[in-house]
């Protein structure tokens, strides 16, 4: 009886989630793109030569635009997760400090944020920062900014690697607090208040307190979802790419694959141009890029859970 209710769930997902896996990766030894579809051009088994492409580091070879563009998100991806969780601590902390009013009113301005759907609220921070928008037009008229874009030939704050990718990391930092705020917040209610008051005690100070009860204790209970975070950050789609694009293009790079590559783009924006942001759509190519990103996740993964507390000191916490 078990078996047969079984049955429909485990073909369900051997049908929407194995068969899948197994095709794309089978597509990356492929030449399958647009004009090879199967349908009116046949595409042909080609082995590792399109992950041979990953070796080519001269001017438009896919080695060097995938060494800048995966330093670029390992970068991204430990910016975005460490200032969300420590400063989504910090807030969770002052906000549950005693004597704070107005508690209730902190916690829903910021749920606010997280309320908005991201495809509207990006987009319209986007345009705020833009040359045209309020924030840019506003900070454009200050005079170090207005001789450092002149200088620079560029148009509005975007067009300015260093600053689109301080932006884009500042921009993650309002929309992923409110998660972590939350999450901090039950967790912190939770701590004994006999371990505080006994180190109030024996004379520590606030971060000797935060140092050696609260962050401990808060690593211990969230290590698992800060792995999962920066995990979700390294294939993090919507924030890169509906606030900027990938832009501004790498000028040093160019092309290649036969599709821009940006300053801010990661690996898995740069999956998407080539699978579908270009008129060849490259998807042996696309496949390529999801089998190294699942490589570098995983691999990340397993050294991060084995120095986790969560798994190198349960005993502490039992």
């Amino acid at each position: 009886f078990h078996k047969t209710l079984l049955a429909l769930p485990l073909t369900g997902i051997i049908v929407f989630t194995v068969l899948p896996i197994i095709y794309m990766v089978l597509v990356a030894f492929t030449s399958y793109d647009a004009a090879h579809d199967g349908y009116s051009n046949l595409f042909s088994w080609v082995g590792l030569e399109n992950f041979n492409e990953l070796t080519n580091f001269g001017k438009g070879g896919l080695g060097l635009a995938f060494g800048e563009i995966l330093s670029w998100t390992l970068m991204w991806s430990f910016f975005a997760t460490f200032t969300n969780y420590f400063l989504g601590m910090f807030v969770a902390i002052m906000i549950n400090k005693k004597g704070i009013q107005l508690k209730k009113f902190w916690r829903t301005a910021l749920v606010m944020t997280i309320a908005i759907p991201q495809f509207v609220s990006l987009l319209y921070v986007s345009k705020l920062f833009d040359s045209s928008g309020i924030i840019g037009e506003a900070l454009g008229q200050i005079p170090t900014i207005q001789n450092f874009l002149r200088s620079n030939n560029y148009i509005s704050l975007w067009d300015s690697p260093t600053v689109a990718r301080s932006l884009v990391i500042i921009i993650n930092i309002w929309v992923g607090i409110p998660y972590v705020m939350l999450q901090a917040t039950g967790i912190l209610m939770n701590i004994p208040g006999d371990l505080y008051e006994s180190a109030r005690v024996d004379g520590a100070s606030a971060w000797q307190q935060y140092t050696k009860i609260t962050l401990p204790y808060m690593l211990f209970v969230t290590g698992p979802s800060l792995l999962t975070s920066f995990v979700g950050n390294l294939n993090n789609f919507n924030v890169i790419y509906l606030l900027t694009g990938g832009n501004p293009l790498n000028t040093e790079i160019g092309t290649a694959g036969g599709v821009s590559v940006g300053h801010t783009d990661l690996l898995i924006t740069w999956l998407y141009k080539m699978a579908l942001g270009s008129a060849e759509s490259k998807y042996y190519i696309a496949s390529v890029i999801g089998i190294l990103i699942f490589l570098v996740c995983a691999v990340l993964s397993l050294i991060i859970y084995n120095v986790i507390p969560s798994t190198t000191n349960e005993e502490d916490f039992q």
